[in-house]
């Protein structure tokens, strides 16, 4: 009996490792975007029946974890409030220290509102440099005002 969400994630996780298995092409094979895909199997999005089949055949998983995939999960997957894996810090340290920046900015040129994180994409690029290859990571937030009522 499978209890969580997070132990597909888990199984997803030994499987991909296990069988040598990228991110790109798994999502290749649902047809969405890599970083939604990998989103989707680490337990941060839902997916259809149809993309929980494919992931299930690929990933190898029975039944009722391929049910558990089409169950909206409990987002946020981080252990602690500061995160501690290096590279998740990086990204914690890039909103402390630009965070008000972003902000500033985007109420300047958009007004009082958010970018939304579900009408939402990324685009996560490797961008070859001679003095070390760079991340270039696109961000694309549908600005949501704040009404007045």
């Amino acid at each position: 009996m499978i209890e969580s969400r997070e132990a597909v994630t888990r199984m997803i996780v030994a499987a991909k490792v296990r069988k040598g298995i990228k991110w790109s092409d798994v999502a290749a094979e649902i047809g969405q975007s890599k970083e939604w895909v990998t989103a989707a199997c680490l337990g941060q999005m839902t997916f259809s029946k149809a993309q929980a089949e494919i992931a299930g055949r690929i990933f190898e998983l029975p039944d009722e974890a391929v049910a558990w995939l089409q169950i909206a999960p409990y987002k946020g997957s981080l252990p602690t409030a500061v995160p501690t894996d290096p590279l998740i810090y990086r990204w914690y340290e890039v909103v402390n220290v630009y965070g008000s920046t972003i902000k500033e900015l985007i109420h300047e040129e958009f007004g009082d509102g958010i970018m939304s994180a579900i009408d939402f994409s990324m685009d996560i690029q490797r961008e070859e440099d001679p003095k070390g290859d760079r991340v270039k990571v696109v961000l694309s937030g549908k600005f949501l005002p704040y009404r007045t009522f």
